[in-house]
């Protein structure tokens, strides 16, 4: 095991790169975690993390600088895509999607 920090817990692009939608039942007031007041309604089905449908996306929750020291709000109550991102590349290492964000904020992609 390495013990280099993993890069995930300083960069953020990706949480200033994409809309993230979710099943509302992720939502605090259907039973899930999400806190609410984070996110905006899509439709009956599918809530959206507040910041991340504008032009220059950046999710409500995401506290600090990208690229520098950032990180999420609320890390323990993030919704499934957040979970998910990235789980497929091994720690420390990103995919094609953490590529293209990363390069979108002026970094390079990880190796």
């Amino acid at each position: 095991m390495s013990d280099a920090p993993n890069p995930c817990l300083s960069c953020g692009a990706c949480c200033a790169s994409f809309r993230v939608d979710f099943s509302t039942q992720e939502l605090q007031s259907c039973g899930g975690c999400v806190p609410d007041g984070l996110t905006v309604e899509v439709n009956d089905g599918t809530a959206r993390m507040r910041g991340t449908d504008h032009a220059r996306p950046r999710c409500a929750a995401l506290v600090g600088t990208v690229g520098v020291q950032a990180g999420c709000g609320i890390y323990e109550w993030r919704p499934g895509p957040c979970r998910e991102f990235g789980m497929l590349a091994p720690l420390g290492r990103g995919d094609d999607a953490c590529g293209r964000a990363r390069r979108r904020h002026g970094m390079a992609p990880l190796d």
